[in-house]
């Protein structure tokens, strides 16, 4: 993780830990792993320093579902808004896909070749003997008959070995074919629980099975385009869905992380009324979630008993021990995140392998010229987005987002008409574009 995200080490500790003790459940007797549970995590610290980033990347790294939710989505039953079960429905959906795409590329190389046969087919269509006389079928010289089948056969097949050979080698990538697609626009209803509306949003064709036959509709495409779409559709049937959902479940159950940030906005007692009135009782309906127990999905029943759960909130108003007993027990790791220094945001801007510098380098590359930046710049750039933070609100390492598209806006619009291969930025141009933008962000605290 440190070549994505600079500093946090306990928190990077504290979910590298989670995901070790995961691995030595799997090695574990059946009656042994059924009593261990996950230690869910409570990441506290101010936006943009890393909370978020720092879950998703350790799910990236793992391969495993994650989902992020915003706690403040969520209303106590009885009110409009989004139901707490939805997250782990959500969940259920992202590790369903999971499965579903490696199982695709495994028999993917396969659908590749029954999708050039089933266009060599559509270019060569075998052709057969039509009559409109239907006693010419029943007193047809069956030898005769079967003598013109067999050379027609063998003539067919080797047009088609031919056309084959052809296909592989792209000779007909840009010949346009008339294929049919299914036509995916199907209904969908949403189910009404006994105090709302649940969110399975059912397809039609999913809730009656094979009693509604799939919609077909033809399409003109490119070979090349064609080639993709069939192998799609032949990837598909290759796959058994029953064993991709199952599969997918057991992944959720067993691997699934839930990141649900903003926790500290339904942090807080005594609401009676206004906007926050639910917001106890939202803690109270995610409280048995965490603590586990079993949510109906369209899929079937999910138990959220293993989920790892990594709630996350700048807690600025409010206070951790503003949640409910109940629930602040159920996040015995607490972690603080520290806040971003000059030197984070420097370290931010060149090391990690998705640094903003790289990134415009890269979209620079696209107009062939080589962008960049002298270490007196990074430096300035860096004690700019940390004075902005100090001066008005503390955004973390999102501020340099701002600094950077604010510092290479009349770069990025004028390359294209520029006579140049290289665009050096340095300290000068850094000092002439952004200071005056850190005084102005100064003088306006003392303007009524």
């Amino acid at each position: 993780m440190d070549k994505y995200i600079i500093g946090q080490d306990k928190a990077k500790k504290a979910v590298a830990i989670s995901l070790r003790n995961r691995y030595r459940r799997r090695l574990l007797p059946e009656e042994i792993r059924s009593e261990i549970k996950p230690r869910n995590i409570l990441m506290i610290g101010p936006t943009g320093v890393g909370k978020t980033e720092i879950a998703r990347r350790l799910a990236m790294l793992a391969d495993i579902p994650f989902i992020k939710v915003e706690a403040t989505k969520f209303t106590e039953v009885g009110y409009v808004g989004r139901d707490v079960d939805s997250m782990v429905r959500d969940l259920v959906e992202e590790s369903i896909r999971m499965v579903k795409t490696k199982k695709i590329n495994e028999v993917y190389e396969k659908s590749k070749i029954l999708a050039d046969e089933k266009i060599v087919k559509i270019l060569l269509p075998s052709s057969r003997k039509r009559t409109s006389n239907p006693f010419e079928l029943i007193f047809a010289n069956e030898k005769e008959s079967n003598e013109v089948d067999e050379n027609e056969k063998e003539s067919l097949a080797n047009r088609r070995k031919e056309l084959m050979e052809k296909l592989k080698r792209g000779e007909l990538d840009d010949q346009i074919i008339e294929i049919e697609v299914e036509d995916n626009h199907n209904s969908t209803i949403g189910l009404f629980g006994g105090l709302g509306i649940e969110e399975f949003n059912i397809n039609l064709g999913d809730f009656f099975g094979d009693i509604l036959p799939k919609k077909y509709k033809k399409k003109k495409v490119t070979i090349k385009e064609a080639r993709k779409i069939i192998s799609n559709q032949e990837s598909e049937k290759l796959i058994d869905m029953d064993e991709v959902i199952e599969l997918g479940i057991k992944k959720a159950e067993e691997d699934g992380i839930i990141f649900i940030d903003e926790i500290d906005k339904i942090a807080g007692k005594n609401y009676t009324s206004g906007p926050d009135v639910s917001r106890e009782g939202v803690q109270r309906d995610i409280l048995p979630i965490v603590e586990g127990t079993t949510v109906m999905t369209k899929y079937g029943p999910v138990k959220t008993d293993y989920i790892l759960f990594i709630a996350a909130g700048a807690f600025h108003v409010s206070k951790v021990e503003d949640l409910i007993p109940e629930l602040q027990g159920r996040f015995p790791i607490r972690v603080e995140l520290d806040s971003l220094t000059k030197e984070d945001f420097a370290k931010i801007l060149t090391q990690p392998k998705n640094a903003l510098i790289k990134q415009y380098q890269h979209l620079m590359k696209t107009e062939g010229v080589d962008l960049k930046f002298t270490d007196e710049a990074i430096d300035m750039i860096a004690t700019v987005a940390y004075l902005i933070n100090e001066q008005s609100e503390n955004i973390g390492a999102r501020r340099l987002s701002t600094v950077m598209e604010k510092l290479l806006e009349d770069v990025s619009y004028e390359v294209p008409d520029l006579d140049t291969n290289q665009i050096v930025i340095d300290g000068e141009y850094v000092k002439e574009r952004l200071m005056s933008y850190v005084q102005q962000k100064d003088i306006t605290k003392y303007i009524l």
